[in-house]
């Protein structure tokens, strides 16, 4: 069944080109189909030139088979003229057919022939047989040689798995423990911004208490010799008299045994009683107000 093509195109060219090729890619649909309907496609230039590229790939094709059929028939008739060769040469040398073999004869003649289909040999004779076999054994041992290669190149790789999945865990351990750290670290930062907005509302607090009380301050009028600048000041020149006083009193001590004059001790001692007074008074009244 051959399709009927149509070419819609106001190009002559291409409809020339088109129709060269038709004729052949007819012949081969319906040869390559066979009994079979051709299916429909669009005709233009694209499609008949990928068939025609198929028809002449097939048709070499099958030109390089039916090549490779007459070879192999060819070989063939040749196995079987030296077959026939061979059992004239055992008929006539030996007196042995193929009929008149034993069992146990005919069973190693059939494992003799496996044995060479199998090495590939030509012939089953022992020169063909030796070097077929030390080829395999030669095979074998590439291939003993190539599976301890593999066996240790997969001790390695077991190795560098081992030590991967090792690295896997640590870094896994790491990553859980990096995630635990940036969650305390979080809540540590949280609470720190709640510590400071709660600093930072007390310290304007205490600016505004502050304020309020050196207005209230400089509303009384407060003398200046009685803030807590001036009580300091006062409190520190006490104790650098008393310091003082420890050398004097030592220097003192070698005196303390002679007999001064009871009048002129006696005013002195009162002169000092009253300089000691004045200055406990002074040291209460500034301890007072201090503590109030």
């Amino acid at each position: 069944m051959f399709l009927c093509l149509s070419v819609n195109s106001p190009n002559a060219k291409k409809s020339q080109y088109v129709a060269s090729f038709r004729s052949q890619v007819q012949t081969w649909l319906s040869t390559a189909m066979g009994e079979q309907p051709i299916p429909q496609f669009e005709v233009n230039t694209r499609t008949v030139d990928i068939l025609y590229q198929l028809a002449v790939a097939s048709e070499v094709r099958c030109k390089d088979t039916s090549l490779l059929i007459d070879d192999f028939k060819q070989k063939g008739s040749e196995y079987d003229a030296d077959s026939i060769h061979l059992q004239e040469v055992l008929l006539q040398g030996v007196g042995l057919s193929c009929g008149g073999l034993s069992k146990p004869a005919g069973d190693y003649m059939s494992a003799l022939v496996d044995n060479a289909m199998v090495l590939g040999v030509r012939d089953t004779s022992l020169g063909s047989f030796v070097p077929a076999v030390n080829k395999l054994t030669n095979d074998v041992l590439e291939a003993e040689k190539s599976d301890e290669r593999l066996d240790q190149e997969m001790k390695a790789l077991r190795k560098k798995l081992g030590a991967t999945l090792v690295l896997r865990k640590n870094l896994q351990e790491d990553i859980n423990k990096t995630v635990k750290d940036q969650a305390v670290g979080g809540a540590q930062a949280e609470e720190r911004l709640l510590n400071m907005d709660f600093v930072k509302t007390k310290s304007r607090e205490l600016i505004n208490r502050r304020k309020i009380a050196e207005d209230q301050i400089s509303s009384r009028n407060m003398n200046k010799k009685f803030s807590h600048q001036a009580l300091m000041e006062i409190f520190e020149e006490v104790n650098t008299l008393r310091h003082e006083i420890i050398p004097l009193t030592k220097k003192l001590e070698p005196y303390l045994d002679l007999s001064p004059s009871p009048s002129l001790a006696q005013v002195k001692v009162e002169e000092a009683k009253r300089e000691l007074a004045a200055i406990d008074a002074k040291l209460e009244v500034n301890m007072d107000f201090m503590q109030k």
